[in-house]
C-alpha cells in the first residue's frame, strides 16, 4: 500500500471483539482542533466499532488544523474552497487505506463529523455516497460549494444521516442545521434531525442521542 493512502495522521481504539470484521467509525474534527478532540468520545462509543480520528491534513497559522483555511474579512468570512476539495479528494482513499490497514469493513463505514468535519462528511456522503453506511453531522453545515453535480440518488436511497445542532450556536447558527435538514429532505436518505439548548458543542444529551443512533444504525445493519 503507498503511503498516501494513510497519509491523514489518526489515532484508533480498537473494537472489543478482537478477530471480528469490524464496522469502521471515522471522526473528523473541526478548525482548528487536531485528531485528539474527537477521540475524547471514543469511550461513550458502541465497542463494536473500530474508532478512527483523524488530523486534518492543512496545518493553521494560528495553532490547530483544518480540512480548509477560514479567513475572517471586512466583507465577512471566506473559505478556501480549493482546499476543502483537495481535502474531500483525500477521504475516499483514506478510507480505503483505514479498511484494508485495519482490517475493517468496507460495506459498514460510517462518518461523525464536528463542526467543519460535519461538512466534510456530508460532502462525503453526497459526492461517494458508495463509500459510507451513515453519517453523523454534529454542528455542522453544507458545503454547497465544494459539491459538484448532482448526488446519487439511487447510491443515496435509504442511507441513515443524523444531523444534530444547537440552538443557542453562536459559530455556525441554527440556521446552519436547519438548511442542511432541509436540503437533505429532497434526498432519499433516512434522515434523523435533532436541536438541543447547546451552543456549538457536543453536550452529553446530544452526545446520548448519537452513540445511540450509531448503534441503532449498526443493528438495523445487521438484520
Amino acid at each position: 500500500m503507498s503511503e498516501s493512502r494513510l497519509a491523514l495522521k489518526h489515532l484508533v481504539r480498537e473494537p472489543v471483539e478482537a478477530g471480528q470484521t469490524p464496522p469502521l467509525l471515522l471522526l473528523l474534527h473541526g478548525v482548528g482542533s487536531n485528531e485528539e478532540d474527537l477521540f475524547a468520545l471514543a469511550p461513550y462509543l458502541d465497542k463494536r466499532f473500530l474508532v478512527v480520528s483523524a488530523r486534518a491534513p492543512v496545518a493553521l497559522d494560528y495553532g490547530g488544523y483544518g480540512w480548509f483555511r477560514i479567513d475572517f474579512t471586512p466583507r465577512g468570512m471566506s473559505a478556501d474552497i480549493g482546499q476543502a476539495k483537495r481535502s474531500l479528494s483525500m477521504l475516499p482513499g483514506f478510507v480505503e487505506g483505514l479498511v484494508e490497514t485495519y482490517g475493517a469493513d468496507a460495506g459498514r463505514v460510517y462518518l461523525a463529523g464536528f463542526s467543519q468535519g460535519a461538512m466534510m462528511s456530508l460532502a462525503l456522503l453526497l459526492t461517494r455516497p458508495e463509500k459510507l453506511a451513515g453519517v453523523v453531522a454534529m454542528s455542522g453545515r453544507l458545503a454547497a460549494d465544494v459539491l459538484e453535480g448532482e448526488p446519487d440518488r439511487e447510491a443515496l436511497e435509504g442511507k441513515p444521516v443524523l444531523v444534530t445542532h444547537g440552538l443557542y450556536d453562536p459559530v455556525l447558527p441554527i440556521e446552519n442545521g436547519r438548511a442542511a435538514r432541509d436540503h437533505l429532505k429532497t434526498l432519499p436518505v433516512k434522515l434523523t434531525y435533532r436541536e438541543y439548548p447547546m451552543g456549538h458543542e457536543v453536550s452529553m444529551e446530544s452526545l446520548r442521542d448519537v452513540t445511540g443512533w450509531l448503534s441503532a444504525a449498526l443493528d438495523a445493519g445487521l438484520t
